[in-house]
């Protein structure tokens, strides 16, 4: 004979309390993963020294090892700063040499609704964000009708020193226009292009100086994760106007004599300046995948850390940075023996190439062969957007498989060592092999005050996350 079923009031105290449990263990287990979740790059582009214009064309210079840095272009408006601010030759060469973008004062302003007026009051940084964001946006396959209203967020690295075009409007104060405010201001570089495509989720600028993009996409993947975005835009820009800075940096003794980034190696002796803008498209996995969105890589894992106390405020840590390591592995869910590839901070200072090094060697151990890559040596320090710059690189090495040179490394730095490691530094193309069939990625940055992040990539194969 069949028994009745139980009803709800009948089920024992220490039932309901089990049942209750499994409820509570489920919805952690669904909080977790969506704090895990990865996360997908499904559009990116760029402005980088060198004549780069795009993904693509930084591919190029990457991969035939070309040196983007020159002296300050003759033609753009200013020059003649460069000339009177400094009565050192010497100094005055060593401030002019950088990594410059080519047509930074070209800008389509009614395709934005902007007025000749006020486009001629905005910084540049503004306008090229504009434009490469814009493009990021078309290369992912997302309508900007589409976007409009949605809660879409922003996330921008740009620093305090990248002031120059207010600079240059508050030298003639009688003539300063009503749109200069807006035109310059470093929060409305994120807050203009929500404006401008109607982007109703998070938008901010961050300033961690050299760090500031990478962080900046760390907040944007926290914001994924979190649900406060179901789209995000993360970058950087860095433009250089004005030689007062790079004036500054040179008397701190941050800039090479030699002008020239040269990371790892014995005549490393500071970094030379650069100006550039990236940014990177990305979506929950899950989410790219339902929408059948085009998918470059994948972003498993990020984290962020400061130095604290040590020897000065632009000491770097090297504890802090294996901390940071080691926090972005776990946030990823990768094991340090599958990383292959690192993007490395590697600003070509003889302190603190050894100090990145050393932390790399406690953290990767010796199990895997791991490249080391430094995109500076090639394009210079773009500083705000040295952290994207290393995303978009590893992005596409990533896709070729393959790992790029490293300019400028002839002999080790001899308070290097690579002994006992897997680490190595390629000074050719070198096709990116792996035991098991994986390839993941870290990209480091560092900002001079302290600020530290770190990102695991992963790549994308056949609709899969390998």
């Amino acid at each position: 004979m069949a028994q009745p079923a139980t009803s709800g009031s009948e089920v024992s105290p220490l039932k309901r309390a089990l049942q209750a449990l499994d409820k509570m263990q489920s919805r952690l287990d669904v909080l977790e993963r969506e704090k895990r979740e990865p996360l997908a790059v499904i559009g990116m582009s760029c402005r980088f020294p060198g004549g780069v214009d795009s993904p693509e064309a930084f591919w190029r210079l990457l991969l035939e090892g070309r040196d983007g840095v020159t002296a300050f272009p003759a033609d753009r408006p200013g020059a003649d700063a460069w000339e009177r601010i400094c009565s050192d030759a010497r100094t005055r060469e060593l401030i002019r040499q950088g990594g410059f973008v080519e047509a930074v004062d070209q800008f389509d302003a009614g395709f934005f609704g902007i007025s000749p007026r006020e486009a001629a009051c905005m910084d540049p940084q503004q306008r090229i964000l504009l434009q490469v964001s814009c493009e990021a946006l078309e290369a992912a396959g997302q309508p900007f009708e589409k976007l409009a209203g949605s809660a879409a967020g922003v996330f921008v690295g740009i620093h305090n020193h990248s002031s120059d075009y207010y600079l240059l409007q508050a030298a003639s104060p009688e003539g300063m226009d009503t749109y200069a405010t807006t035109g310059s201001a470093h929060s409305i570089v994120a807050n203009r292009l929500s404006y401008v495509l109607d982007l109703q989720g998070p938008s901010v600028a961050v300033d961690t100086a050299c760090s500031s993009s990478l962080i900046a996409l760390h907040l944007a993947c926290q914001s994924l994760r979190d649900r406060e975005c179901d789209l995000a835009l993360a970058g950087g820009v860095n433009i250089i106007l004005s030689p007062e800075t790079s004036l500054a940096f040179s008397k701190l003794g941050f800039l090479s004599p030699a002008c020239r980034c040269k990371t790892f190696d014995a005549s490393a002796d500071g970094f030379v300046r650069a100006e550039g803008c990236g940014v990177v498209v990305i979506k929950r996995l899950s989410d790219a995948l339902r929408d059948a969105d085009p998918i470059l890589a994948v972003i498993r894992g990020t984290a962020v850390n400061q130095d604290g106390a040590t020897n000065g405020l632009t000491a770097p840590n090297g504890l802090s940075q294996e901390r940071v390591i080691r926090s972005a592995l776990e946030n990823a869910g990768v094991n340090p023996s599958e990383i292959t590839f690192v993007e490395t901070h590697g600003s070509g200072t003889p302190l603190g190439d050894p100090i990145e090094v050393d932390a790399l060697r406690a953290v990767l151990g010796s199990k895997t062969r791991c490249a080391l890559g430094a995109v500076k040596p090639q394009i210079g320090h773009t500083e705000a957007s040295a952290g994207i710059a290393g995303v978009i690189k590893t992005i596409l090495a990533l896709c070729h498989r393959v790992i790029p040179p490293n300019l400028h490394f002839r002999t080790l730095n001899p308070h290097i060592s690579l002994a006992d490691s897997g680490l190595f530094i390629p000074v050719e193309p070198t096709e990116w092999k792996t035991l098991e069939g994986k390839r993941f990625a870290g990209v480091s940055s560092f900002g001079f005050g302290g600020a530290n992040a770190h990102v695991v990539l992963e790549e994308f194969v056949d609709n899969v996350a390998v």
